[in-house]
């Protein structure tokens, strides 16, 4: 406890990092609050935990857009499409950077190349939000009473499409100015907000749930045997999100004038869980397909089906969904990890790794590597997804079980880590002791969570 007052007093000396982390927590508030305003012309009165969205959002693809929103898209906030459409905008331009030489010229452009990219998913977010703010319109007006908008439905559409888009990109700009002017990096600290706003309510329920005269599933031995398993399981995510395989690169030696350049031994850190959570997003979204496509061709044939995928916690269900998430993973982690520019660049430097020729051995040999360590991350990353599906049989309520693994389990951690990474990075320049005893965390990953 010391220890911990000694370094929130280190923090709070240097001015830098005091106002960095004042500002954080100041455009996240701004977030915050806007997530509770409401759409104009909608009746507040009709929103709440017993109205039909509500009921929709608690599962599946609408769950998870409404946890990244922290609720904002059951509330029908302004802000009701979060972050959402910049993220699929960002995860296009990446994959067009793939397949695309224009792309790819961009991202090796340095600097003004990524000024291009920035402006190029900027309009690609637009473009995506002109198509899924009336898809979100005209789900309010399915889900909800007619006496609950006060507004004629065309005026409401075209107003509530604009107030969306500008919702959406004032969450973007508040995620760079974050990331510019904070600590952190600002949308995934957005999305690990949305995700926290959910435990209070979470945790409130578990234990009246425990704690309850008429419950007969082991009270307050029950509860604290969960946040035990918890821990434990927190360590787990950590270990995956931490875990890397080095590689040893050796620098050919260069005398130019009287100085000697390279020589030195360095490490290519090749991340177990290269594709974090996407594999996750991906399963989950292919997850919610067959259930609506059978749904609309044949409904009443389709019983079958819509109750084996959407029982969370079935056999079938889980074992399709980590099935999933490996092939995603394998998938994800090929179009991320470029294993032949590695190569190249690492020839360019004059560097090599020892006992591998350069060139396209040297690719081949990456390459192999990130296909021996993909397997045991990918099956690591399909049990913490299935982990809340246990809690959840094992008598954990089912809001609170989300917090045993999953998305949003991966997000908190990453996003943490991350964060502390920063803010250790300002006290160790400054000659403090880092937010550890040795002075450094290791094997912390400074990435951001959602690539």
């Amino acid at each position: 406890m010391k220890k911990l007052v000694e370094t929130i007093r280190n923090i709070w000396k240097i001015d830098e990092l005091r106002n960095r982390i004042l500002t954080t927590l100041g455009f996240l508030l701004v977030y915050r609050l806007g997530s509770f305003v409401v759409l104009p012309g909608v009746n507040p009165e009709f929103l709440g935990q017993q109205s039909q969205l509500a009921s929709q959002t608690s599962g599946g693809v609408m769950g998870l857009l409404d946890m990244f929103s922290g609720g904002a898209f059951s509330n029908a906030s302004i802000l009701g499409l979060g972050i959402m459409p910049y993220i699929s905008a960002s995860i296009v331009v990446q994959l067009l950077g793939m397949v695309i030489p224009y792309f790819q010229r961009l991202q090796r452009d340095g600097e003004s190349g990524r000024n291009k990219i920035n402006q190029i998913t900027r309009l690609l977010t637009v473009a995506i939000l002109l198509l899924q703010a009336p898809a979100y319109i005209a789900n309010l007006y399915y889900q909800l009473p007619g006496e609950a908008f006060t507004m004629d439905r065309a005026f409401f559409t075209v107003a509530s499409t604009l107030i969306l888009t500008a919702g959406t990109m004032f969450v973007m700009w508040l995620g760079e100015k974050i990331t510019d002017r904070g600590i952190g990096n600002g949308i995934s600290l957005i999305i690990m907000v949305g995700i926290i706003a959910r435990l209070p309510h979470s945790l409130v329920a578990e234990f009246a749930n425990k704690l309850s005269v008429n419950n007969q599933d082991g009270g307050l031995v029950a509860l604290l045997i969960e946040f035990v398993v918890l821990f434990f399981v927190f360590v787990g995510t950590i270990a995956l999100v931490q875990a890397t395989r080095r590689i040893p690169v050796q620098y050919a030696k260069r005398i130019e004038g009287n100085k000697q350049y390279g020589g030195v031994r360095q490490y290519i850190p090749l991340k177990i869980n290269a594709a974090n959570v996407m594999p996750i997003i991906f399963a989950q979204a292919l997850m919610f397909l067959p259930v609506t496509f059978v749904g609309f061709i044949n409904p009443e044939g389709s019983q079958g089906l819509v109750a084996t995928f959407s029982d969370f916690t079935g056999f079938w269900y889980n074992l399709t969904f980590a099935l999933l998430i490996v092939i995603f993973t394998y998938f994800y982690t090929a179009l991320i990890m470029n294993p032949q520019q590695m190569a190249e660049d690492m020839k360019k430097n004059n560097g090599y790794i020892p006992g591998v020729k350069p060139g396209k051995a040297t690719a081949e040999y990456i390459d192999t590597i990130m296909s021996r360590i993909t397997l045991p991350g990918s099956v690591m990353l399909a049990i913490v997804a299935i982990l809340p599906a246990f809690a959840t049989i094992a008598g954990v309520e089912a809001s609170f079980a989300q917090f045993y693994g999953g998305t949003s389990l991966l997000i908190l951690v990453g996003v943490v880590l991350d964060t502390l990474q920063q803010i250790e990075s300002h006290l160790l320049m400054r000659h403090y002791d880092g937010l550890m005893k040795s002075g450094r965390i290791m094997g912390r990953s400074a990435g951001p969570v959602l690539r």
